[in-house]
């Protein structure tokens, strides 16, 4: 029969020879996953990306309601009778 301790070398072996194979495909699936996430999260180039799809209506933006005109109307403050004044400013150099 086989030694108490050859069988323990053996079995040991094993063990270490499955440990290494078991990193090396952690390791490995490690790294294809990080270059999977940076090629997804990398920063998007104008123009690289197209979009689908539009307006359902686009000819409802043609002529503003009236609930526009007023929010409008309330943003330039022209229901509180503001009025804008265009002033010309010349720099003499």
């Amino acid at each position: 029969m086989v030694d108490e301790t050859t069988t323990k070398n053996i079995a040991y072996a094993i063990f270490a020879i499955s440990f290494f194979i078991m990193i090396y495909f952690i390791t490995k699936q490690a790294r294809e996953n990080r270059l999977t996430s940076i090629d997804q999260h990398a920063p998007k180039i104008a123009g690289s990306d197209e979009l689908l799809g539009g307006a359902k209506n686009p000819e409802q933006f043609d002529e503003p309601d009236d609930d526009a005109l007023e929010q409008m109307a309330e943003l330039l403050g022209e229901d509180e009778g503001l009025v804008w004044e265009l002033k010309t400013v010349f720099f003499n150099f």
